[in-house]
């Protein structure tokens, strides 16, 4: 096997980590992402329902 072959074979080996590694942070990204709005919506929609059941003492 010549070298040329081997630089190739290393290449194709790190590029395809990268493109996984890609894939895995992009969705990860954007998992975080909707759970920052779901967790801001969740907060907002508690303090509007517990806002109007205040008791005085």
């Amino acid at each position: 096997m010549s070298t040329v072959w081997k630089v190739v074979g290393v290449l194709l080996v790190v590029w395809l980590a990268l493109s996984v590694l890609g894939a895995v942070v992009k969705g990860l990204f954007w998992l975080a992402i909707v759970g920052g709005v779901l967790f801001v919506i969740t907060a907002a929609v508690g303090a509007i329902k517990s806002g109007g059941k205040k008791q005085l003492p």
